[in-house]
């Protein structure tokens, strides 16, 4: 019954294990990339409620998301494409954007550098 019972605890055990070998782990960098990205694609949807969420908790406490809607321009950005991201530290990372964006109707593209930092354990666009 004993060997039954170390049996089974090994396989559980052997499972789980192979079941965490399948998790993806992100690197800072690849996080901040991923949300930095989802920040843009909502922008150029015009998603401002969903680009507000991504804001630092600090942001988020001094400004509703209605202000924060109040100073976006709809229909402004066509395009973003997240092109690298530096990490300085662990809590700090530089993100380097290429945007799309139409103004008094000409188009343009330009770089842009967001700063991003982690607080409570989760990556926030820092409003400058």
């Amino acid at each position: 019954m004993r060997a039954n019972v170390f049996i089974g605890f090994a396989v559980s055990v052997a499972v789980l294990l192979a079941g965490c070998a399948t998790i993806e782990t992100r690197t800072d960098p690849d996080q901040v990339r991923a949300r930095a990205q989802s920040r843009w694609d909502a922008l150029v949807k015009n998603d401002f409620k969903a680009a507000y969420e991504l804001l630092s908790p600090g942001s988020r406490g001094v400004l509703t998301s209605d202000q924060y809607a109040s100073t976006l321009q709809s229909g402004f950005w066509k395009a973003a494409q997240v092109d690298k991201v530096i990490c300085e530290g662990a809590e700090r990372c530089e993100v380097h954007s290429t945007v799309e964006f139409v103004h008094k109707g000409v188009p343009f593209k330009t770089p842009n550098r967001d700063i991003w930092i982690k607080e409570s354990g989760n990556w926030w666009y820092l409003r400058q």
